[in-house]
């Protein structure tokens, strides 16, 4: 059984001790101070005033760079929106919402830190006393429950020299389903017959064949007479037709499955029930330890969805489900 995802001790050793900001060095700023290194070589061997202005001039385009940059990170609110639906191995939307109450921001990259997660999302500019989205594609190494800590912010305003680093600690879930590639066997046969009166094909109404005619009763709807055979009875006539049967499957994961084989089963019966509910069917799912009654639409594909997400990742955090949802 695989062990809830969730940053290592290293990696949680190394942010408690990280400083407020991190600061690296971009491939355009490694040229800029190796420049600024031999033109301070050639001042000191040569005593050329003209080299100790140049040199003070690049120096100080250091530290204004160091300095509006920081102003960037500053009086930053950052809170996360998260996704509507994350797949495994699948690229999906996702979006953070940034604020800031004076000044402006520019040139802002947003990522989640200490995630497998991959993908980061840009904000070009960011006015002060406006709540802006930021979207970003990402996408996730494997399903199940994953453990988000804090959002990185970083900027290299204004002369693209260095990446200026600010962490925001924000503590959260994101769910990741399973792959819906594709499935490889049949999901079975399906079973037939009449289930309640939803699906009854002896029930009235539908939108199968037709049934008969009966007179039009009061305050019925009047978009199903028949209006040829009306006229001709002389009498308001409404057609009956039999509600069509609705097809029900109860897939099933198999107990006692680890690592990639329940992976793989795990994508397998995403990609069925999609298919399956797709079609108008009722899908239903039996897990080792849980089931899922038959039902229809989009809302059982989340619910089915969830369940496969959590297979093998039930000693997670009991509350972080709910945070997941």
């Amino acid at each position: 059984m695989r062990p809830p995802a969730r940053p290592s001790f290293k990696a949680r050793l190394r942010a408690f001790f990280r400083p407020p900001r991190t600061l690296s060095v971009t491939k355009t700023g490694r040229t800029y101070l190796v420049v600024t290194f031999g033109v301070g070589l050639g001042a000191l061997n040569t005593g050329n005033n003209l080299l100790y202005l140049l040199l003070g001039l690049l120096l100080s385009m250091v530290v204004v760079s160091g300095v509006l940059s920081e102003r960037c990170l500053r009086d930053l609110t950052v809170r996360r929106v998260g996704a509507d639906a994350a797949f495994a191995r699948e690229p999906f939307a996702y979006r953070w919402a940034v604020s800031r109450k004076t000044g402006h921001g520019f040139a802002l990259t947003f990522s989640e830190d200490l995630s497998p997660l991959t993908g980061t999302g840009k904000l070009g500019h960011l006015p002060a006393g406006r709540e802006h989205i930021v979207r970003a594609d990402l996408a996730a190494p494997h399903r199940g429950p994953l453990r988000l800590s804090g959002v990185r912010v970083t900027t290299t305003w204004p002369l693209g020299l260095f990446a200026k680093t600010r962490v925001f600690p924000l503590d959260g879930m994101l769910l990741v389903y399973p792959r819906r590639g594709y499935a490889c066997n049949e999901p079975g046969p399906a079973e037939r017959g009449p289930r309640g009166e939803a699906g009854s094909p002896r029930h009235l109404d539908g939108t199968g064949d037709v049934a008969g005619l009966r007179e039009l009763g009061v305050n019925e709807d009047a978009r199903r007479v028949h209006w040829l055979k009306s006229a001709a009875a002389g009498r308001l006539l409404k057609v009956e037709r039999e509600r069509e049967e609705r097809r029900v499957w109860k897939l099933a994961l198999e107990s006692g499955l680890t690592g990639d084989a329940l992976e793989r089963r795990c994508e397998e019966l995403a990609a069925q029930a999609h298919q399956l509910l797709d079609g108008g069917n009722e899908v239903g799912l039996q897990l080792p330890e849980r089931a899922l009654r038959p039902s229809a639409g989009a809302s059982q594909e989340r619910r089915i969805l969830q369940a496969l997400a959590w297979v093998g990742f039930e000693d997670a955090d009991v509350g972080a489900e709910r945070e997941a949802a």
